[in-house]
C-alpha cells in the first residue's frame, strides 16, 4: 500500500466537504435520518456517510445491508405508493450498464440501526452530482439485476447541495 496517498486522503475528511445531502426517511421510516458528505479531492471524491434510524435485523447472527446510490432526480417529493418517485433511476451520464453507473455506490452495512461508510471514487466530481438525490434503499443491491440490481423499497433520500463558503 502507498501510504503517502492514506497520509493525504484522511486529512481531506478534517475540511469542510464540498457537499452534503440531508438524509430523510420515507413514510415508514420516520426516525432514518443522518447525511452523506462529498469531499473533492484530486485523486477522486471521498464520500462519507452517517446514517441513523435504519431497520434492524430480526436475527442476532444476520446484518441488514442496504443498497446506496445517487440517482439523477432532483427532489425527494413525490405521493403516491412509491415513495420517492421523483428520484428516478441510478446517476449514469455514461449509459453504463448496472453495476457501473456512476451512482452505483457500495452498500451500507447496518449496525444496531447505524451505519457509516466513508469511500473513495472516480466515477464523479462532486460539481457534476450538485441537485442529484441520495437513496438507501431496503435490501443490498446484486451488482447483477438489470437495471438497478433488485435493492428494494427506497426507504431514504437526501437532496446533494453544495455546502456554504
Amino acid at each position: 500500500m502507498n501510504h503517502s496517498s492514506s497520509v493525504y486522503l484522511i486529512p481531506a475528511l478534517r475540511c469542510k466537504p464540498q457537499a452534503e445531502a440531508s438524509i430523510s426517511g420515507s413514510e415508514g421510516f420516520p426516525d432514518l435520518s443522518g447525511w452523506v458528505r462529498f469531499y473533492q479531492t484530486d485523486k477522486g471524491v471521498i464520500v462519507y456517510a452517517e446514517v441513523s434510524g435504519l431497520p434492524q435485523a430480526s436475527q442476532p447472527c444476520q446484518t441488514r445491508i442496504f443498497g446506496f446510490h445517487i440517482h439523477q432526480g432532483h427532489d425527494c417529493g413525490g405521493s403516491g405508493e412509491e415513495p420517492f418517485p421523483h428520484a428516478m433511476a441510478h446517476y449514469n451520464p455514461m449509459d453504463c450498464e448496472h453495476p457501473h453507473h456512476a451512482g452505483d455506490l457500495p452498500p451500507l452495512f447496518g449496525n444496531k440501526g447505524l451505519a457509516l461508510s466513508a469511500f473513495l471514487t472516480d466515477r464523479f466530481f462532486v460539481d457534476e452530482i450538485l441537485g442529484n438525490v441520495v437513496i438507501i434503499h431496503d435490501h443490498p443491491d446484486d451488482f447483477t439485476t438489470q437495471p438497478a440490481g433488485g435493492s428494494g423499497t427506497k426507504i431514504a433520500c437526501g437532496v446533494i447541495r453544495r455546502t456554504a463558503d
